[in-house]
């Protein structure tokens, strides 16, 4: 994509062949960063005073400790008994945290119905995605700001990188097509 350059300080303006495309500056990085905040995070956790045990049924158990690095991934840590009887083996030793968010067992739960979809595929707990957009968000460039050739050729690139880059984690699509250049070229 050649990048033709800034509009109303918000969007980058670019083609490629004759196709007019204009990228929502603010958008493509909140994209960007909130999938590199998926991918390479491991979120921190607090040790409970009292491990607080789990009661499992023997499928979602054995989800839990086939995915047990994905756990880890998102700051839960289990203590596993294996002279209790199945379903209660597991207790909860720590659990993530973040300014001003809170987790819990309903994100256990969620992230146990996930990988009974998609074992060993790394994912999140809603409330882990709705946290990392939040901190995608405001790290990215903002509407208002001036960019450089340089760095409106990075926000780009970076689209390229990504699995998903249509849309921001709030839903505000990232791209749109303005028009084929040969239409208006065509003579009439």
């Amino acid at each position: 994509m050649k990048i033709l350059g800034q509009f109303n300080l918000g969007f980058i303006i670019v083609c490629l062949g004759s196709d007019l495309f204009i990228i929502d500056q603010h958008a493509t990085d909140e994209k960007y960063n909130f999938e590199t905040l998926q991918q390479t995070c491991t979120l921190q956790n607090q040790r409970l005073i009292i491990p607080q045990t789990l009661e499992l049924t023997a499928v979602n158990e054995s989800i839990l400790l086939d995915n047990i690095e994905i756990f880890k991934k998102n700051g839960f840590e289990f203590k596993v008994d294996e002279e209790k009887p199945v379903g209660r083996r597991i207790s909860l030793v720590s659990m993530p945290f973040s300014r001003g968010w809170e987790f819990g067992r309903e994100d256990i739960e969620e992230l146990i119905f996930m990988l009974s979809d998609a074992p060993g595929i790394m994912c999140r707990p809603s409330r882990v995605r709705a946290m990392f957009a939040s901190r995608a968000c405001r790290q990215s460039v903002m509407i208002g700001t001036a960019l450089t050739h340089s760095q409106m050729k990075k926000l780009v690139c970076h689209m390229g990188e990504i699995e998903q880059p249509w849309n921001c984690p709030h839903g505000r699509p990232t791209m749109r097509h303005l028009i084929n250049l040969d239409i208006i070229a065509a003579p009439r």
